[in-house]
């Protein structure tokens, strides 16, 4: 028989896929596009969110926002859409309209994951300077081995 939640789960990770996939062609979008612009800060947050979250890094969202920003994201892409993007000075007002809405809803979703890739980010760095220091002690080691030799 059809599960609803795992028919959900199947159809959201295609979708990430297919968005991960377009990540490029997302961000030139949203450099290429005035009325755009002021949302690629935070939607190139999420696509960083969305690929953790792919890959099981992060999982601390709930479905309704990942869903709603998946959506937003790929109705961004579609050059078809309400009002279609090759529509000169309006074309992406649409586009604007459906990222607002959606980066709106998703801010404190957006701050959580924020906080949470800044903290994964300085445990690397502290690992990465702890190991480091163990080289040195090790190598500082080796050196006075041999020259005790």
């Amino acid at each position: 028989m059809f599960n609803k939640k795992t028919d959900k789960h199947d159809a959201l990770v295609s979708n990430l896929k297919h968005l991960i996939g377009q990540e490029d062609k997302l961000k030139e979008k949203l450099e290429d596009n005035s009325y755009l612009e002021p949302f690629s800060d935070d939607l190139m947050l999420f696509m960083s969110l969305i690929k953790d979250y792919y890959k099981g890094d992060y999982r601390k969202i709930p479905f309704k926002t990942i869903s709603a920003g998946v959506i937003g994201a790929i109705y961004t892409l579609n050059p078809i859409d309400l009002i279609p993007d090759s529509i000169p000075f309006i074309g992406y007002v649409d586009d604007a309209l459906v990222l607002r809405f959606f980066l709106k809803q998703a801010k404190k979703d957006l701050h959580k994951y924020k906080a949470w890739k800044q903290e994964q980010s300085t445990s690397k760095k502290e690992e990465q300077s702890t190991s480091k220091k163990e080289e040195q002690s090790n190598t500082k080691n080796s050196t006075d081995i041999q020259k005790k030799s």
